[in-house]
């Protein structure tokens, strides 16, 4: 058994050259073995391409303040190992998420020598289960990939929500939006309710066409449920949220369009949970949309010079982060480091950063998916570009005060800056 949470993280280390996996033989097994916790919660299922982490985080605000107990299952994380189930806000303790891993030790030693040896993330999500169903009344469960093969979709849930669709990890979820749609179907369950967001015409039938199977209903943003009149202060968004001639006056501190439509799907998770007979009140949840807050989501690390960091890792998410910083710096001076998986479409998404700022700076971090600074170097054709393997140095060069500067890629990368900012805090 293990006594140190470093001895956990050296097991998980040496389990990175599994990759991923889609499927769940693994994770039945592994569930049976610890007395299937997954079928004893209550739990949301959250999928989509961008915008899980913020729906979800809008979800368990409104949910606390109705005083429900919840946690929710994350990636990647910004605590560590233990940061992928959060006890609210906070990750769960060490002592914990190592009691719980020695718990499951002897089920994973059972399929290594079957030789179908369970995936870090497989490894995760049981515990998320083994710890929800001991200690939550509800759960909230984004997925880690897709949705139909992704570890997590083992489980009934209360219901479910598709944030949106765009073309990501497509070595493994197929080059068409109706491919990746098929993937993200796998979520929709019978008699659980589904909410959709803003999704092609494509996507929609694919995914009324599940729900049609499934027997279970489906309700689309901007269709059954929309928003309007958003209005933009320096530090809030206000809108109204409408469904059936009912409407609520919605404020939130997060920035960006995306991230009304986001609220958008989390308030009619709310509205639905009422309807299904959960304690909810409905001024109780506006108030809590407007506390909510994500790290690393269009966050502000540093004050002098002003320094905000957005996990946009993908194509979808690089034009969502491009739009918020026109929104709301049009006219300021802007430079940007970035880095990113060696796995995502980097070149895409340079091409669409090559114009928004001043000076580009590529970088790279520690892990065995990340990107060469050289490699990203060479993909873009900005006209102020430089290249640094160590990020740390990248950032310690950020010297005009009356400059912006942002910080974007992947979200592993992210949660490293964030990390030297707070440490840099202290």
């Amino acid at each position: 058994m293990f006594q140190q949470i470093e001895q956990v993280e050296a097991f998980f280390s040496s389990r990175a050259s599994l990759g991923i996996k889609p499927g769940l033989f693994r994770m039945k097994k592994l569930l049976k073995e610890v007395g299937d916790p997954q079928d004893k919660i209550k739990a949301i299922h959250v999928a989509g391409t961008n915008g899980k982490g913020s729906t979800i985080q809008f979800i368990q605000r409104a949910l606390v303040a109705n005083g429900y107990n919840v946690g929710i299952f994350t990636s990647p994380s910004m605590y560590g190992l233990p940061g992928h189930i959060l006890d609210g806000d906070a990750p769960i303790k060490e002592q914990v998420f190592l009691s719980l891993f020695n718990r499951l030790y002897p089920a994973i030693k059972v399929l290594d020598s079957e030789e179908e040896m369970p995936t870090e993330f497989e490894i995760l999500t049981v515990i998320a289960f083994m710890y929800f169903q001991e200690n939550k009344e509800i759960a909230i469960i984004e997925t880690g990939m897709g949705g139909r093969e992704d570890t997590t979709n083992c489980f009934h849930p209360i219901l479910s929500i598709i944030t949106n669709i765009a073309k990501d990890h497509t070595q493994f979820l197929g080059n068409t939006i109706e491919e990746i749609a098929y993937h993200k179907a796998g979520i929709i369950k019978t008699n659980a309710p589904t909410i959709i967001g803003e999704v092609t015409i494509d996507a929609e039938s694919v995914f009324n066409q599940e729900a049609k199977t499934v027997q279970t209903a489906v309700y689309k943003l901007g269709k059954d449920f929309s928003y309007s009149n958003i209005v933009i202060d320096d530090n809030y968004q206000h809108f109204s949220w409408i469904r059936l001639g009912k409407q609520y006056n919605l404020t939130i501190q997060m920035r960006g369009k995306h991230q009304v439509k986001n609220a958008s799907l989390a308030f009619m998770s709310l509205y639905l949970l009422k309807q299904m007979n959960f304690t909810i009140d409905m001024d109780k949840t506006v108030e809590a949309f407007n506390i909510s807050k994500l790290p690393g989501r269009f966050e502000v690390v540093n004050s002098h010079p002003l320094v905000i960091v957005d996990g946009a890792h993908n194509v979808a998410g690089i034009e969502t982060f491009l739009d918020t910083v026109e929104a709301y710096y049009p006219n300021n001076t802007k430079h940007l480091i970035f880095a990113a998986f060696k796995d995502k479409n980097f070149s895409a998404m340079l091409e669409r950063l090559k114009t928004t700022f001043s000076s580009i700076t590529l970088t790279s971090f520690e892990h065995p998916r990340a990107a060469k600074a050289d490699k990203l170097y060479e993909m873009t054709n900005h006209k102020h570009k430089f290249m640094t393997e160590d990020w740390q140095e990248a950032i310690k060069k950020i010297q005009h005060s009356e400059h912006i500067y942002f910080i974007t890629g992947s979200l592993h990368f992210i949660s490293r800056v964030r990390e030297f900012f707070r440490n840099k805090e202290s």
